[in-house]
């Protein structure tokens, strides 16, 4: 029996480690058709679904409470796994360089718990080389034995996309790799069992590597170019969105709009590409540029609302700011790498320290991460300025009088809707100083 067969045949399973926005769908998923051990460093992490919570929000507590994951915290438990997926985050460094810290300790545990004739399929996002360069030797290393012989390696990309209830890991294609022929089919089998839209052969698992560093990069250097010309027209005195409007009417027009570009994603992964780039003598002229545009961006905004701020004769030390939302994306507790954060450093360096309303994210989770205390919707009265920074669904549904109530009596209202989605016209009539990227 290969590890396929054993795996069907419930006398193998399948491990998971890491479970987060990636790892834990992916657990959720083969756990309705294999035995499957959830792994995580993180204790009270695992308690919590242990408990039926669901942290991340991705699958819900119901689910969570129903499915048959095996959750653990001890190491121990991969050895009674044959198939392992490593799906751990690959955040950048302050120097914005890869951090490979996540995945190496990851590959450290699981070749210390390896089985021989087992498989490892890597899912967190790294740079073409990685997975052969520096994994697998950490493998071979922890285990004492040697792939290709004793054991196999595949990569397979995540392409999840937090609180998408649409594109899931069953609906998305899936780009499997593996050392070898061999190996790639049994991998390809394996997610065929979850991955109702089918699987892509990779011919290397180079080739899947460097798939998924240029899907976000792709996404970002166009976003980049839609925040460039926000930048441009709001010299001009011109409404972006009114202006990619009437350009979308054109059938081949791209639909990207400008806004902030935050998360584990898009905002990380153009830096694995350069920096591979660089390595081998080749210094990226579009890629970086786009990066340098979106991280731009909160600076832009802040800026943008210290004028509006001016021109009502606000004292910018005095001004009572309101940003709604934290997170990175809608309707997602994630605050890891948003760039919201970087409309409040920049407010404080005018003396502005604005209120925070996120109803998504966890208060101790915003008080640990960035040193924020968020207040409620409801606690938010008298404001100079509102900024919408995230278009989670309770904003959404905000009716113009409960904006209304956001500020103060007799005073100009400045609202900054950074992603677009209040009536420009309806709030200017009402005599609100409106703007938007």
């Amino acid at each position: 029996m290969n590890v396929y067969e054993k795996i069907i045949s419930g006398k193998g399973k399948l491990s998971l480690i890491g479970l987060g926005y990636v790892g834990m769908p992916i657990a959720v998923a083969f756990s309705k058709k294999i035995s499957v051990i959830g792994f995580d460093l993180n204790a009270k992490k695992i308690e919590l679904y242990k408990s039926g919570i669901d942290p991340t929000r991705e699958v819900g507590n119901e689910t969570i409470a129903k499915c048959n994951v095996e959750f653990t915290s001890d190491a121990e438990r991969l050895k009674e796994a044959i198939f392992h997926i490593v799906a751990v985050p690959t955040p950048v460094n302050e120097d914005h360089s890869p951090n490979l810290e996540p995945v190496e300790c990851a590959s450290h545990i699981v070749g210390k718990n390896l089985r021989k004739g087992s498989i490892i399929v890597y899912e967190s996002t790294v740079y073409p080389g990685v997975t052969e360069e520096i994994c697998i030797p950490i493998l071979e290393k922890e285990s004492g034995l040697k792939c290709g012989v004793d054991f196999k390696v595949g990569y397979s990309p995540e392409r999840i996309n937090p609180s998408d209830k649409v594109h899931r890991l069953e609906t998305i294609t899936k780009i499997v790799s593996g050392i070898d022929e061999e190996a790639l089919d049994i991998v390809a089998k394996i997610y065929e069992l979850v991955v109702e839209a089918g699987v892509y052969r990779a011919e290397s698992i180079k080739v899947a590597e460097a798939a998924k560093v240029i899907e976000n990069s792709q996404r970002d250097i166009n976003v980049a170019f839609m925040n460039e010309l926000s930048i441009i027209f709001n010299k001009m005195g011109i409404d972006t969105q009114s202006v990619l409007k009437a350009a979308g009417t054109k059938w081949n027009f791209l639909n990207f709009t400008p806004g902030l570009v935050g998360g584990h994603c898009i905002s990380v992964d153009p830096y694995y590409l350069t920096y591979c780039a660089e390595k081998i003598g080749y210094h990226s002229q579009v890629i970086l540029s786009g990066r340098r545009i979106n991280d731009g961006m909160g600076k832009f905004v802040a800026e943008n609302l210290v004028k509006k701020l001016v021109a009502c004769d606000v004292p910018l030390k005095k001004a009572r700011v309101v940003i709604l939302g934290l997170t990175f994306k809608e309707n997602c507790p994630d605050i890891r790498n948003t760039r919201v954060i970087d409309i409040i450093h920049e407010l404080k360096e005018y003396g502005i320290f604005p209120l925070v309303v996120d109803p998504e994210v966890d208060t101790e989770d915003a008080k640990k991460n960035y040193d924020l205390n968020l207040i409620k919707v409801e606690e938010v009265h008298n404001a100079d300025a509102v900024i919408l920074a995230v278009s989670h669904k309770e904003f959404l549904n905000m009716t113009s009088e409960q904006v209304d109530a956001l500020y103060g009596l007799n005073r100009k209202k400045v609202l900054l809707d950074i992603k677009g989605i209040f009536d420009k016209n309806e709030y200017e009539t009402k005599g609100y100083l409106y703007w938007r990227l």
